[in-house]
């Protein structure tokens, strides 16, 4: 079986990151927008380092304007999932730039999304979820915002909370009350961490904000008792391996700490977190994972029975989408 035909799970992948790049010009050009710089002459996005990759993706968002494109990009997106075999994929989406956090407005972009993913669901058999993340670097009061969209709108497809953004602003701890507001209203927990500040800053996430994941995470590595402490307690990473290399966290594949993380019994899984910025898919993650490491099916297997393990869906579903994976 060919790489791209195995079925995968992703627990993380950027919804706006997502998006194909001839997908946002051609919205730009139906609006009239000019985002000519933020693409290179062969029509990839083009940035220079991490900080300005963040302004380049905030320039793409400029163009989703209305629950009408998010339920266009969610299509998109996940077109170009299930082509690579995902059957079941998380993603993460902000309010800030859904209607800016009013919870209104949250509410159309949100259905228009669920209705997307649930025509997918059916045409492709590929099933999403949501996770409503805070943008770290706006700061903790429109963190508060993105919470009570969330909180609003838990469900069958609004199934998490989280925060991404510049891990290099602020401490996990000024986020507290966005994530025990959705603690309460009983929604899963992720947060980026650990992928440009160190060990501590993964502790002090688990420690201030209590989550059950970590996105990235991969700098625990610089810790061995921390270590310790994610494999005892099951702390699911969202590993981004050629995301890490592309940006510069790993010099290559080959000095990734995923294989070490996995062999100290950490749960590890894979995901692309925004494809098209990094030049991945699913398909090149397990290639160059195989290439790399000598992994083979069965370890593949087992990073999927990490993800549906960890997966915030309910219990009908992971059931539902397991069948896929013995099939």
């Amino acid at each position: 079986m060919s790489m791209s035909q195995l079925p995968k799970a992703e627990l993380h992948l950027h919804l706006e990151g997502a998006a194909p790049p001839a997908f946002i010009r051609g919205l730009a050009k139906e609006k009239s927008i000019d985002l000519q710089k933020i693409f290179n002459g062969d029509g990839t996005y083009a940035y220079r380092d991490f900080a300005h990759f963040l302004t380049v993706y905030e320039a793409a968002c400029t163009v989703l304007q209305t629950p009408e494109d998010f339920y266009r990009l969610t299509q998109a997106v996940l077109e170009e999932s299930a082509s690579h075999g995902v059957v079941y994929a998380e993603t993460f989406v902000s309010p800030d730039f859904c209607g800016g956090g009013d919870v209104v407005a949250w509410r159309e972009y949100m259905a228009a999304m669920q209705e997307a993913s649930e025509a997918a669901d059916r045409a492709l058999g590929i099933t999403l979820r949501g996770i409503v993340t805070c943008i770290r670097h706006f700061g903790p009061e429109k963190a508060k915002a993105a919470a009570l969209c969330a909180a609003e709108t838990r469900g069958d497809w609004l199934v998490g909370f989280g925060m991404a953004g510049d891990e290099n602003t602020g401490q996990p701890g000024d986020y507290a009350y966005s994530f025990d507001l959705a603690r309460e209203a009983e929604l899963q927990l992720t947060v980026h961490a650990g992928e440009w500040r160190g060990p501590e800053e993964i502790k002090a996430a688990l420690d201030d904000l209590r989550v059950a994941r970590i996105g990235h995470g991969v700098r625990a590595i610089e810790d061995l008792a921390l270590v310790d402490r994610l494999a005892e307690d099951k702390i699911t990473l969202e590993v981004c391996p050629i995301s890490n290399v592309t940006l510069g966290v790993y010099p290559a594949l080959s000095a990734h700490p995923i294989e070490n993380l996995r062999a100290r019994e950490v749960p590890v899984t894979i995901s692309t977190d925004d494809p098209p910025f990094f030049h991945t898919t699913m398909t090149r993650e397990y290639e160059a994972l195989a290439q790399t490491f000598g992994w083979n099916e069965d370890d593949f297997a087992e990073l999927n029975q990490n993800a549906m393990r960890a997966a915030f869906c309910d219990d009908e579903t992971r059931a539902r989408v397991q069948k896929r994976f013995s099939q």
